[in-house]
């Protein structure tokens, strides 16, 4: 029972509640073109070339810094991928780092291919990984309440949105 959102209009609500000192980690494609159009920051890591890896990449950052506060935002398609890291993470337990992932069910930036698992439940997944505090966002505001909680919370966390296939609102330089 969630609303179908927008990718670029979530994140821009994320990065509006970020104090300058968050990391922020995004995974290849429309995921991290929206960060970029959102507001570049020295803080963000716009990630090129490999899929699968934000949730691993920001994992580690998460760990080497453990009093900043890490996000990771990554596609539906990328996170089945690197279905491992949810328990490596589970088992971790960084106190400090948000997950999101936006769900389409499908591969946007390469023709649209519905992803293997589309329908399936990446928050039953992710709870069955040890992610407890995982959690859909119903709408918006939901989003907003679940990241505020996250945010201040001292352990790991995800939320899942469900996401239209609109295109990102711009791209990235590809210089990493």
């Amino acid at each position: 029972n969630t609303k179908t959102m927008n990718r670029f209009e979530l994140t821009s609500r994320l990065t509006s509640r970020l104090n300058n000192a968050e990391a922020v980690v995004a995974g290849i494609g429309n995921t991290n073109f929206d960060l970029w159009a959102a507001g570049r920051r020295a803080q963000n890591f716009y990630m090129l070339g490999s899929m699968g890896l934000a949730l691993p990449i920001a994992l580690g950052v998460a760990l080497a810094q453990p009093s900043r506060r890490v996000i990771a935002l990554e596609g539906d398609g990328s996170l089945l991928m690197q279905l491992g890291c949810l328990t490596t993470i589970a088992m971790l337990k960084p106190t400090n780092l948000t997950m999101v992932v936006f769900d389409n069910g499908i591969y946007q930036i390469t023709v649209g291919q519905a992803t293997p698992a589309t329908g399936a439940d990446l928050v039953a997944i992710a709870r069955g990984a040890g992610l407890t505090a995982s959690a859909w966002a119903a709408d918006e505001e939901d989003f907003e309440h679940l990241l505020d909680q996250a945010l201040a919370a001292r352990e790991p966390h995800l939320i899942c949105v469900r996401i239209d296939g609109k295109p990102a609102e711009a791209t990235t330089h590809r210089d990493p």
